[in-house]
């Protein structure tokens, strides 16, 4: 299908059939591909740029698209999903003691990422100063999707894996605050009015994400709506105004949405398994179109040139600016050398770079089509590299293969009997494994009421022992919901003696 030739015509139903017949294959595939990079280890934006790139002008497709502008409105639309979507899903539990680390990460992990990758930018590969500092900016944001697709089967400290998810939710703020202001007309005169501004939209970002995560929740808990599933569409459109209300008050919209996103997410709001199903679907759905338009807004052929700078852009990126990065903000904390290196190589870049690299192309910034060019070569080729490693990279630091996984539990709310149906997986690698019901010691109020095990259901008696791959149904009272929840996951973490000396469950610092 080549649609840069022939004479206009107007859209009929019979060419929207055959737009809907393509869009349905492409998603069909591209949720296939999760499959398979769920297997080979390597992240699914690769396959999905893969599958734009099959489309394009260079591909069987020989789809013509070169509209930088409508590709950044667009990859706009889904950051905000896709942040709403990590927002929705970050506890904030296990975020509370990494969150000074993690806006470290965010803020002056951002900025040492910036100077080194532009000075090797203009030293080593020759870039004028503004290229330069704009391919800094625009590769110093992480990719929380892109981690985690790699790292799901791999249960990791929760130090960890939560310093990386908020670093990845708070960082894309400054940075593209850096790039705007590196793209736009004229020079950066000072740079302390620079980081004013961006303080300033932090701080604004900030306020309004809170308050709209807050409002939005109390609204949806004493506002009953007329159908359940209304209730995921009022979220998300909640986080979506976060978002508007940010960016019209020249504030950071992003983290607006991010905080807002969060605040709902641990506001025990009516049907969430329904809620937190529909936003993930929606997520998923935003990165495959997203990743998908990025393959067709490049063009392979021009790559060549732009091959060898990407590399060792990208070689000083990885090397020495992350890990620099990493090393001076962690240093206050006392982290683990294991964990710093492991969050070292874990700085994978993935959409988000390659969408603000379409800034500079729509300011019209000299040589912006390089820039596109060396950000695109350097976010493939360097999760082609880290991507696949970072579970070998795990077990060979001992941050993984000892840990037990975690549960699966989703909630119910039975709201006119004031209580929760918890529903719990146990995992193959939960130490929930040979523990008897009584043993669970759940707090009064709580009771596992049905076991469902190879297909069979039964009510369990105090000295049933569970299995891997049993399913629970534990009904909890309103007061003890939250505590059922703990002891659950405490246990399937460390066994029946969870707790036995005081503690709630495994630490999560070492």
């Amino acid at each position: 299908m080549r649609l840069s030739q022939g004479r206009e015509r107007p859209l009929t139903v019979h060419h929207l059939n055959q737009l809907l017949l393509v869009c349905s294959i492409v998603l069909l595939v591209a949720v296939a591909a999760v499959r398979i990079s769920s297997r080979s280890g390597l992240p699914s934006l690769l396959v999905y740029l893969g599958i734009g790139i099959a489309m394009g002008q260079d591909g069987i497709g020989d789809i013509h698209f070169d509209n930088a502008e409508l590709t950044q409105v667009i990859g706009y639309a889904a950051l905000v999903v896709i942040l709403a979507e990590g927002g929705l899903g970050t506890k904030w539990t296990e975020v509370r003691p990494i969150l000074p680390a993690a806006s470290a990460l965010a803020l002056t992990g951002v900025a040492v990422s910036v100077g080194v990758t532009a000075s090797a930018a203009h030293f080593l590969v020759g870039l004028e100063w503004r290229q330069a500092l704009i391919i800094g900016a625009v590769v110093s944001s992480t990719d929380a999707a892109a981690v985690f697709s790699v790292l799901r089967k791999i249960p990791l400290p929760a130090r960890v894996t939560g310093t990386l998810e908020a670093e990845s939710g708070f960082n894309d703020a400054p940075v593209v605050i850096l790039v705007v202001a590196f793209s736009s007309a004229g020079p950066v005169e000072h740079w302390y009015v620079l980081v004013g501004e961006i303080v300033l939209e932090l701080a604004i970002g900030a306020a309004i994400g809170f308050a709209v995560g807050w409002l939005g929740a109390w609204g949806l808990r004493h506002v009953a709506l007329p159908a359940s599933g209304l209730y995921p569409i009022a979220v998300m459109a909640i986080a979506v105004a976060a978002y508007a209300f940010g960016a019209i008050a020249h504030g950071s919209g992003f983290l607006a949405v991010y905080l807002a996103s969060m605040v709902l997410g641990n506001a025990k709001l009516p049907h969430w398994p329904a809620t937190r199903g529909f936003a993930e679907g929606l997520g998923w759905l935003a990165q495959i179109g997203m990743f998908v338009l990025l393959g067709l807004l490049v063009t392979p052929h021009e790559l060549g040139d732009d091959i060898v700078p990407a590399l060792v852009i990208g070689l000083a990126l990885t090397m020495v600016a992350r890990p620099l990065s990493v090393v001076v903000c962690l240093l206050p904390f006392r982290v683990p050398w294991q964990e710093q290196t492991l969050m070292s190589w874990a700085g994978l870049r993935g959409a988000v770079p390659i969408i603000l690299a379409t800034i500079p192309m729509v300011q019209g910034v000299a040589g912006s089509e390089r820039i596109f060019n060396i950000v695109f070569v350097l976010v493939v080729v360097y999760t082609l590299v880290q991507g696949p490693t970072l579970p070998w990279l795990a077990r060979k630091l001992h941050l993984g293969g000892d840990s037990a996984a975690d549960l699966g539990i989703e909630s119910a709310p039975l709201e006119r009997l004031r209580g929760h149906l918890l529903s719990v997986a146990i995992p193959a690698g939960s130490r929930m494994h040979g523990v008897e019901v009584a043993e669970l010691r759940l707090p009064a109020g709580a009771a596992v009421t049905l076991v469902v095990r190879e297909g069979n259901s039964f009510v369990p008696l105090p000295s049933t022992v569970l299995r891997r791959g049993d399913e629970l149904l534990v009904v909890a009272t309103d007061p003890v919901r939250d505590a059922a929840e703990r002891r659950l996951r405490a246990v399937g973490q460390g066994g029946k003696l969870a707790g036995w000396l005081g503690t709630d469950g495994p630490r999560t610092g070492h």
